[in-house]
């Protein structure tokens, strides 16, 4: 018997267990922006009943499990392109996301999350206290004074975090 190495028939082989197919995807397909002080994302899980699907939050990672019952083994199939089983999708989310405050709903196949922004991570203004003793003065960034010479009265400086 004559035995053929094909060394792309292997490299296609992995690359398919890694990165999936079009007919065996093997993560969920997702989308994510940015709406105000909200993130948004969309999972799609089309023929997934909603008691399949679970979301755990461990630390800052966001993991989302589904599953899609399998189709009756005894039929006859004339095409089988929609992948079947277990689906899982871990998100990294960054410190400046509340996530005791994560919303999900799950309605036509579309699992929806809003993650909000963390209080500490919006931008805010910090108040300068000035005393009455007289040589405490109010800073603003940037400036030293007017074109006079003065030194302005404003008594706010806007502090916005890095990460913003």
């Amino acid at each position: 018997m004559l035995v053929r190495t094909d060394p792309f028939r292997d490299l296609d082989r992995f690359t398919q267990q890694l990165l999936g197919t079009n007919a065996r995807p093997s993560v969920m397909m997702m989308d994510a922006w940015r709406d105000g002080d909200r993130f948004v994302v969309e999972f799609d899980l089309p023929g997934v009943h909603p008691d399949s699907v679970d979301l755990d939050v461990e630390r800052n990672v966001l993991t989302v499990t589904a599953q899609r019952d399998q189709l009756d083994e005894k039929a006859e199939f004339l095409a089988a392109e929609r992948p079947r089983g277990v689906f899982s999708r871990q998100l990294v989310l960054g410190e400046n996301l509340d996530l005791d405050r994560i919303e999900a709903a799950y309605r036509d196949g579309v699992l929806r999350l809003h993650i909000p922004v963390a209080e500490k991570a919006k931008p805010r203004k910090i108040t300068i206290n000035r005393d009455g003793g007289g040589s405490d003065q109010a800073i603003t960034p940037g400036h030293n004074g007017d074109s006079n010479g003065k030194q302005r009265s404003s008594s706010t400086v806007d502090a916005t975090p890095v990460n913003a």
